[in-house]
Parts: C-alpha cells; structure tokens; sequence
C-alpha cells in the first residue's frame, strides 16, 4: 500500500536553523537569501529536500515557535519575496522544501490574541481558550492572567508568551469554557489552520514539519481528540494537494500515520529513550569501546514501529539531530559517527540531517541563551563554512549566536579537501544510495544477524534486481558471521571487511556496505 506522495521514496531532508544558516546582509542573522545561495552545497553533498524551522513574523521569545503572523515571513529572513524566490530556487534544483508549521499556539501579539483579550464577545473569543473569571485556572493546566480587559484567565502551551489555540478538550471539566472539539471555537480555529497551510502549498511550498502535533486538544490522554483534528484537516488538504507531504513531531507513529501524517519522527533526547539507544543513551550501540549495548533492543522496537509505518503506507523518520537536542557529536565521535549515518541511511525510513552535523559541529557548552534557547542555543551555532575567524557565516563582528573559535578541521572549507572527513564520508555514503534502488527508502528490509549481547549487526534490503546487504562491527575485535556465500561487490567501508567461503570476517570497528548478486 503507498499513501504517501511518491517522491517520498527517494527523499534525504536537510534541516536549516535559519538564524544561523548564512548571513548575506550582515546583520548577524542568517536569512532566506543565504539558503537561497548554498543550495548548490545542499545538492551537492546529496540532499534533495529542506526542511526550515520558522520563518514566520514573530517576537522571537522562542525562535520563531511564538508566531506573529502565519502569512508573513519575518522582514529579517527577507519577507515574502525571499521566500517566493527560494521555493523557485529549490525546483529549479529539484530540491523539495518543508516549512515549518506551528499549530498549537501564537505569540502574545498575534492579532488574534489582542482580539481575543477583548472584553466585548467577537469571532476571535474563542480562538484561545479563556476560563471565565481571571482568579480561575484549571489545575492541570497552565495560564496567564491579568493583562487583559477581559475577565478571565489564558491557557498556555510551554512558555508563558504561547497562548494555546482553541482545538477542544476531550475531557471536561469546566463546561463554561472547556468544549468539544466539534463546537464553534474549535472548528474555527481548524478552519484558520487549514487557511494557513493553503496559502503556502498554492505558492510552492512542498509541505510541512508539524510542531507538537500530538499536543493539540486539551486533557486528551490518548490522543483520539487531536487524531480526529488532523484527519478532518486532511480530509480537506489531501484532495486539494495531493503531493503535500506532512511530517509530525508526535513520538508516536501509532497515533501520527493513522491520523494522515506521512512521516513521524523517532527524537533522540532524555524523553524517548528507545529512540536514544544507538546514539544518545549512557551506553550508545555505535561508540566504540562500548562493552554494555547490542542493537538488538532498539532493532526490536524499530522493526515494531517499521510495521506500523508500513502497514499504514507511511514512514519512520531517523534523525542526526535537530534545534531541540544536543549536537550528536557531544555522544559520539567523528568515526562513530560515520557508523550512525551509514545506519541512518541504509534502513527503511526518510532520513534528516541537522545542518552541520554532516561535518560533525561541536554542541558549545554554556553559550548565553539566545530566542529561548537556554541549554539548546549551544545547537544552534553558525553553520561553519570556512575556517576564518567568522566561519565565513557572516562580516558583523557580533552574530546573533557566538562562534566558537576552537574548531579546526570542522568546516566545510576543510573537509572538502579531506577524504578522510565526516563531510566526505556522507557524500560517498548519499551516492550509493541514489545509485542503489535497494536503499530506496521504501526498499524491503530484512535483518540477519542481531543478537542479544552481540554486537554485529546485519541487514539486507532489496528491490527489484538490486540487493544490498549492510554489515557494522563497532566493537574492540574482529567478528566471524555465518552467511551463505552469494556473489558480491563492495560499495562502502570502514575498516577491512570481507566474505569469505560461507562467513562475513569484519574487522573491530568496521561496517561494510555490500551489492550482492
């Protein structure tokens, strides 16, 4: 079954942190213009698909997660008109972008919010959710309170400057002014939502990256409420355009692909710990040295969630990393991570990359919160292009984020020119799969060799003619793996490995990447 737009198949994602991407008018801040110009690099190193985190006009309390305007991109990216010509750019180099929307709640100065502080009833007094009477606020539940002409007190999501939008509640408590998602208020703001993601796929824009998507209607354990919400917004997005594509921040593909998003995402932070277990856990599958780990409970669970993905016609979506967790390179090194991103883009899923992370940027420790960063402003760092003082990410003295001045070696200036580099090794790694239909993102897959307490670990995906078979041995010595001779050609390694009469010899920490006949 394939319910998802086709060019899913083939597609590596790119995330750019706009602020820090490139900076062409040297106000300290990247902008859609700087994008705009390494998209060649982008390409090149075998991305063909962005994903941007906000864009839109905003107060910046938290990096453009406190909208402003859905339908304005912020004047310091370059405005509108900076995006009309980066989505031209982008197909002209057949690259697909992804915005990224923010649905669950605005920024204080929204005009719907200042509508909605108003005492007098009118069609925004239900976009948020007021309590009655401004000493009352749910105790599961957080809010403002005491700003407004009107009398009631403001539900919020995460920060206090995020007012949450109105979807309903799936248990009530407080009749007055918690409602169900298919009454007035609610419905409206599903309609206003759909209005936003409209105006931008008529313009070009590919799709969306969806913050918090499981996070919409209120005291919804099981997120039914917010399941049915989605599915009447694609209900009505689907028909209109069908090759909008829809990744969610869910955690749970369970909930996310039977709600209509095409991907879910599987983060590696403190909060999902299965998703951590190959890179950000205590003990990581792919450091070296690691005596206390073995693939084989991640492999599970990932198998469980693949079936889910695929049953529903859909995708998993690994990461390197993203704006919100600590630089992969924090866990593992430059040769670990190698091992990550040939597991990364071998398995079955649409893969991200965090920009930088392709040449292995350093998480700075104890940077001065910018945008409400606070620990995570130290993974949001000017993207590093050249070894200069400045990174050549800007000519203002001051960025908005600081540039850590011990990076040698980590730029993409100096990695160009190292074949030994991490820069090096993902273009090597994104070649042989665009060449190989077997790395295709929806080719089958099957594991053959994943044990408890053992280390190596092997899989074959295939389609078509086309057989791959991927082998990683991150351990301290060399492994001996039965396997029925076949016909083979190396692609990609690190390290020595070979077949040998009817056993894969891997040398410690080596992965190999093999065509087989």
């Amino acid at each position: 079954m394939n319910s998802h737009p086709e060019w899913l198949d083939k597609a590596c994602f790119y995330e750019i942190y706009p602020q820090s991407f490139l900076d062409t008018n040297n106000d300290g801040i990247g902008d859609l213009k700087g994008i705009e110009e390494k998209l060649d690099y982008i390409k090149g190193v075998g991305f063909n698909a962005l994903w941007l985190n906000p864009i839109f006009e905003s107060t910046f309390f938290d990096a453009g997660y406190d909208v402003s305007d859905y339908k304005k991109v912020a004047t310091r990216y370059g405005g509108n008109i900076a995006l009309t010509r980066l989505i031209k750019a982008c197909h002209h180099k057949k690259i697909k972008l992804l915005l990224d929307l923010v649905p669950g709640h605005t920024a204080i100065d929204h005009p719907w919010f200042k509508e909605s502080m108003k005492d007098e009833k009118n069609p925004y007094s239900e976009r948020y959710i007021w309590t009655t009477n401004v000493w009352e606020c749910p105790k599961d539940l957080n809010c403002i309170r005491g700003f407004s002409q009107r009398n009631g007190a403001c539900i919020t999501n995460f920060f206090s400057i995020q007012p949450a939008l109105n979807y309903g509640f799936t248990n009530i408590e407080n009749p007055d002014f918690e409602k169900p998602i298919t009454a007035k208020g609610p419905q409206d703001t599903i309609k206003a939502m759909i209005d936003v993601i409209r105006f931008y796929l008529k313009q070009g824009v590919d799709g969306f990256r969806v913050d918090m998507a499981g996070w919409l209607v209120k005291r919804d354990p099981e997120g039914k409420g917010t399941m049915e919400v989605w599915k009447q917004i694609f209900k009505t997005i689907n028909k209109e355009f069908p090759e909008a594509v829809f990744v969610s921040e869910w955690c749970n593909p369970r909930r996310s692909l039977s709600s209509g998003f095409d991907m879910d995402f599987l983060l590696q932070d403190e909060f999902n710990l299965n998703d951590s277990l190959l890179t950000r856990c205590k003990h990581p599958y792919f450091r070296f040295h690691e005596t206390e780990s073995d693939s084989k409970v991640f492999m599970d669970y990932f198998e469980d969630l693949y079936e889910v993905a695929k049953s529903n016609g859909k995708y998993l979506s690994l990461i390197s990393g993203n704006h919100d967790t600590i630089r992969i390179a924090k866990s593992l090194n430059n040769q670990e991570l190698k091992f990550y991103y040939a597991f990364m883009y071998t398995v079955p899923n649409v893969p991200f990359m965090y920009y930088g992370d392709e040449l292995g940027m350093k998480y700075e420790e104890h940077l001065k919160s910018v945008e409400g960063g606070y620990q995570r402003t130290g993974s949001r760092s000017p993207m590093q292009w050249t070894k200069s003082t400045l990174a050549g990410f800007t000519r203002n003295k001051n960025p908005y984020i600081s540039i850590n001045p011990d990076r040698k070696g980590l730029s993409v200036e100096e990695e160009s020119k190292d074949s030994k580099s991490l820069l090096w090794f993902v273009k090597e790694l994104l070649t042989v799969k665009k060449e190989h239909p077997a790395l295709d993102n929806n080719a089958s897959f099957r594991i053959e060799y994943n044990q408890a307490g053992q280390f190596p670990l092997v899989y074959t995906r295939e389609k078509g003619d086309d057989k791959v078979m991927v082998v990683f041995n991150p351990t301290d010595v060399k492994k001996v793996i039965p396997f029925n001779r076949e016909k083979v050609k190396l692609l990609l390694k690190i390290g020595k490995a070979d077949l040998a009469d009817c056993y894969i010899n891997i040398n410690k920490q080596s992965l190999a990447i093999f065509s087989i006949k």
